[in-house]
């Protein structure tokens, strides 16, 4: 199963929470509230976002957290990788040319496909339209028909 790790969705969470009043200043303490996230972990993932240059954190009495760039610029491949690592399905995707099985595997090149057409579309979507959506709807993201789909009317 692909599947991101908790911190990652929670992330998601915080940032779209954040995305939703853009120029604000968000606490950490007020961020966990508003997401109903423990205080330390909305700390912990905070502290991650901003290593990544994801959002930027001002000190002092009246300090806290903004988007470090605008939600339209920050895609859901870069909220990914800030917390979770490169986005890679299997070994070969992230480090070709680094498996012992390489020269005997049939696959590889078909994962690293994959692997570059789940990143791509995660890449599309930004921060902005995820925190545009509403809670209970799914969302229509158009990817086109791409390599070997077709496309059904």
């Amino acid at each position: 199963m692909l599947r991101m790790s908790r911190l990652t969705d929670y992330g998601t969470v915080i940032l779209t929470r954040m995305a939703r009043e853009e120029t604000a200043l968000h606490t950490s303490a007020s961020l966990a509230a508003e997401t109903h996230l423990g205080p330390a972990t909305v700390a912990k993932i905070l502290k991650g976002l901003a290593h990544a240059g994801l959002v930027s954190s001002q000190r002092g009495a009246h300090g806290g957290y903004r988007l470090a760039r605008p939600a339209d610029q920050i895609s859901a491949a870069s909220i990914i990788d800030a917390l979770e690592g490169p986005i890679a399905i299997t070994e070969c995707a992230a480090n070709v040319h680094q498996c012992e099985l390489e020269p005997y595997c049939g696959v590889g090149t078909a994962w690293q496909r994959i692997n570059a057409a789940i990143r791509r579309a995660l890449a599309d979507i930004t921060l902005a339209q995820l925190a545009s959506w509403k809670r209970g709807t799914v969302p229509h993201i158009d990817l086109g028909p791409g390599p070997g789909l077709e496309q059904h009317v």
